[in-house]
């Protein structure tokens, strides 16, 4: 398998030549390291290097000597590298010295505030469909946002397509397989979550079965506000009560190993007396961590919809989290108090934004423009200024304008 390019490249690149280190971020097997490897001329793997990490353990310094970009893979295995790192950086006063490669974030956490004005950050997810190929790109963000109306002919995705894209995700490892093994994996993967990444966190041992549950539990609940009550009720089990505080204290070492990924409400200012919901959205980093936390397959989404609507909008969002950062922008969801909402909110730098509902089928179109324009009418435009754009995100079909103004996006039409 050759190495497919990833919109990280360009972005990567791009922070090499503002700092003089990168701090590259992402889930195990998302594909930082190859990534990193495009860019570096030498490189130190602490995760298989035992004789390197023994060397860095002793004296960071030892490993920092190499051509740059210097790539340091898997640092927070020895964390005491990120200060040598730093005055090394400010020593050489030179942009693009290191890379920094990690799948999780170190316990002692203070110490990476240092870095700051010496390095940069790069969140890497798994492959989005345009990445993997499976979406032609017809239709960029970046032109909507700048005001160009969508528009592209049908990319040929099927349900069945989708079921399969949420199943198998983004992983590059995965793409070649076959679907029943590329599933095995992905149940491996959240396996060894349970039972030995979280330990790398912070040193604590927590039971791999409730572990199991409470990932059950959010792939339950993916794409919806679930508080921690929820998940806990949902967790229970006969003879083992799960708590608020148990849950509450997964997801945030989950979120730790870049396992989980909430999605922020966006805070606008509102022209109406409506009351912001400020709860966020769950999310696994990719669908497919939430099909394997529930023994699922394409087949059998295929025969629960609905499930399968909520796994296709945690897709949607993943993707548009990728192009969202290559455009400098997050991607945030509202909801007030009267039932109006948008399930992904588009901020830019500049204080932009743009309005995107998510359904699977083309047959809830009209019912989600209706639903964008009523929420677009509720915000403060001269503070936040005009929506730059409002779509419906759809399953499959054609990419066009309606006469509202909204625009129909199918999946495997996106791009950055």
């Amino acid at each position: 398998m050759g190495y497919r390019a990833r919109i990280a490249d360009a972005e990567l690149q791009a922070r090499l030549r503002a700092s003089g280190a990168v701090v590259v971020e992402g889930p195990r097997a998302c594909g930082k390291t190859e990534t990193a490897r495009r860019a570096a001329a030498s490189e130190v793997l602490l995760d298989v290097d035992r004789t390197a990490r023994a060397a860095a353990a002793l004296d960071p310094t030892l490993v920092l000597d190499g051509p740059t970009p210097r790539l340091i893979d898997e640092w927070q295995l020895e964390p005491a590298i990120w200060n040598h790192i730093r005055r090394t950086v400010d020593d050489r006063q030179l942009p693009g010295q290191f890379i920094l490669t990690g799948s999780a974030i170190p316990p002692d956490d203070a110490t990476r505030h240092t870095g700051a004005g010496r390095m940069l950050r790069l969140r890497m997810r798994p492959m989005t469909l345009f990445e993997s190929g499976h979406s032609a790109g017809r239709i960029s963000l970046a032109r909507l946002l700048a005001g160009e109306p969508a528009r592209a002919a049908d990319p040929g995705l099927t349900v069945r397509d989708l079921a399969v894209r949420v199943s198998v995700g983004g992983w590059p490892g995965l793409l070649d397989l076959p679907v029943p093994e590329a599933l095995m994996v992905v149940r491996g993967y959240l396996e060894e979550t349970a039972r030995a990444d979280l330990v790398r966190v912070d040193g604590l041992r927590r039971d791999p079965a409730r572990v199991m549950r409470v990932l059950r539990a959010l792939a339950r609940n993916t794409a919806t506000h679930a508080t921690l009550t929820t998940i806990a009720a949902d967790a229970t089990e006969p003879g083992d009560t799960v708590g608020d505080d148990t849950v509450g204290e997964y997801l945030r070492v989950l979120e730790r190993v870049m396992v989980v990924e909430d999605q922020p409400a966006w805070a606008p200012s509102l022209r109406s007396r409506s009351r912001l919901r400020s709860s966020a959205r769950r999310h696994f980093v990719d669908p497919s961590l939430a099909v394997a936390a529930l023994s699922a397959s394409p087949e059998q989404l295929l025969r629960d919809v609905n499930v399968l609507g909520f796994l296709f909008e945690s897709l949607v969002i993943r993707d548009l989290r990728v192009y969202a950062e290559a455009n400098q922008g997050r991607v945030l969801q509202y909801r007030d108090n009267t039932g109006a909402e948008a399930d992904a909110i588009i901020e830019t730098a500049d204080g932009g934004w743009a309005a995107f509902e998510i359904k699977l089928g083309p047959g809830r179109v009209d019912e989600a423009a209706a639903s964008l324009l009523r929420m677009s009418q509720r915000i403060d435009t001269e503070r936040a200024g005009p929506a730059r754009a409002l779509g419906v995100i759809v399953g499959f079909g054609y990419g066009y304008m309606r006469d509202d103004g909204v625009a129909v996006i199918p999946i495997g039409t996106l791009a950055p």
